[in-house]
């Protein structure tokens, strides 16, 4: 829990910001504040035990992040993303992987040794989780792992605009993860395959292995699509489709 740097360490007011809001997102990628849940400053200050202003600060640095929803006179909420806007998410974050790996020589995807073992061990981590079906695990390595690789691009403003994208997906997606008991069947488990074909220099392997990964999130998307058709009219299908 973030401190208000008394009887301590100094605690900057631009830390202090970064630390709740850090811990805000945690919370919203946890399910633990669910879409469309509200709250004020005050609420968020008392629950840290801080100020007011970091509070406030960080509650912007969120909204501007598309992960909160903000309200002159209410406050704040988490933002609600529909089937539509992870499908779009999805499907900009492909465009954007895709057309950077088909940059040929403008496009530098390495690591030196120490780092590599590294991007592994996260993929590795993220894979394990992904097939126990273990999404606390699974969300904070698969983030870590995916937010390496891009640095690997060499173009950090593509790499947060694929960041960003990602943990929008994540938080409208852990909702339904956490209440369908067949969750782990569409937790997508190729982390180490992407860092093999990183190390073999395989620029193809790569794309193939994230295309996998794009087209089991459509997959799950349309799987809810129907559900929610399913779930509307019973009379008009037999039942949600278990892919």
């Amino acid at each position: 829990m973030p401190g208000n740097g008394t009887g301590g360490t100094a605690v900057t007011r631009s830390t202090l910001r970064q630390q709740i809001a850090d811990a805000l997102r945690d919370e919203v990628l946890a399910g633990r504040l669910a879409p469309g849940q509200e709250f004020t400053v005050r609420e968020i200050a008392d629950q840290y035990g801080v100020s007011a202003t970091p509070v406030r600060e960080a509650l912007v640095d969120l909204s501007a992040q598309g992960l909160l929803d903000s309200d002159q006179h209410r406050g704040f909420r988490v933002h609600r993303f529909s089937v539509g806007d992870f499908r779009t998410m999805v499907r900009a974050r492909a465009l954007v992987v895709d057309g950077v790996l088909r940059g040929g020589e403008h496009v530098r995807v390495s690591f030196d040794v120490p780092t590599l073992m590294a991007v592994r061990r996260r993929a590795e981590e993220a894979a394990r989780a992904a097939r126990a079906g273990d999404l606390d695990i699974l969300i904070g390595y698969d983030l870590r792992f995916w937010r390496e690789l891009g640095a690997a691009l060499d173009n950090a403003c593509i790499a947060d605009f694929l960041h960003r994208l990602r943990v929008q997906t994540w938080v409208f997606a852990v909702p339904h993860l956490r209440a369908d008991p067949a969750a782990s069947d569409w937790l997508w488990d190729g982390h180490e395959r992407i860092v093999d074909a990183v190390t073999r220099g395989d620029t193809e392997g790569m794309r193939a292995e994230i295309h996998s990964c794009d087209a089991q999130a459509l997959a799950w998307a349309d799987r809810l699509d129907a559900d929610a058709r399913a779930a509307a009219d019973p009379a008009a299908g037999e039942g949600p489709v278990r892919g």
